[in-house]
């Protein structure tokens, strides 16, 4: 397995670098197949500019690195081929400029203000710019149980309870209460929600309806059956 994000502090230079030391093994772990790849990526949150070189470092030479902040003076830590824009990640017209100018985006990191609105304007407005197939991870997530950011536990405006209610929302392809749990449109989009100790990883996946198999002497058959029968008891 690849150890570029955990031996990466030991390479660092004058910019300071802030992660939870964890976060460096899931990294290499999540993201061991993009190591090189051109991809175009977004970060929110520059602060002293030391994730910059590690992810051009990591990413492949034909990427599309942008980098967003509030800070005005981040802007001066651009590197050669890296765009900082500087605006509020919880601004809805700020992030459709970025949107417009840099999207699709493959890999998204909020990585900002780690606020409750400021994470979810965020996610809300920048996911339908990710691409299929991307990831979409947002940082220190344990603010969502610290009140002066606007969590707590199980507090509704939390971003935890936000990703909560995404897992009921991939899901709903099963509901028995079209009513009460319509199909969202959502469960066409996420493939796959992790939770990890203050990181959550959403895929996007774009896809149908599931299908169920069944297959017998290399004889497979496909039905949507499951998604239509209500009062079941049994899968089988």
């Amino acid at each position: 397995m690849t150890r570029y994000f955990r031996d990466h502090p030991a390479r660092t230079g004058d910019r300071m670098l802030l992660k939870m030391e964890h976060y460096l093994e899931h990294y290499d772990e999540l993201l061991a197949d993009w190591q090189g790849r051109d991809v175009s990526f977004l970060e929110i949150g520059v602060y002293k500019g030391g994730s910059l070189p590690m992810w051009q470092g990591f990413l492949g030479p034909g990427s599309r690195l942008v980098f967003l902040d509030i800070d005005p003076a981040c802007r001066d830590l651009a590197l050669q081929g890296t765009t900082v824009e500087i605006g509020d990640q919880a601004d809805p017209v700020f992030l459709e400029e970025v949107g417009v100018a840099h999207g699709p985006f493959d890999l998204i990191i909020d990585d900002g203000g780690h606020k409750m609105h400021q994470q979810i304007t965020s996610f809300r407005h920048l996911w339908p710019r990710l691409a299929d197939r991307g990831l979409y991870i947002v940082e220190d997530v344990h603010t969502s149980y610290w009140p002066g950011f606007g969590g707590g536990l199980r507090a509704p405006a939390s971003f935890i309870e936000f990703a909560k209610d995404l897992i009921d929302r991939m899901h709903s392809w099963y509901t028995e209460d079209d009513a009460g749990f319509p199909l969202h449109p959502m469960a066409k989009e996420i493939g796959g929600i992790r939770f990890y100790d203050s990181l959550v990883v959403i895929e996007k996946r774009l896809k149908e309806a599931p299908v169920a198999i069944t297959a017998q002497n290399g004889q497979v058959s496909r039905s949507r059956r499951m998604l239509e029968v209500r009062g079941r008891r049994s899968i089988f």
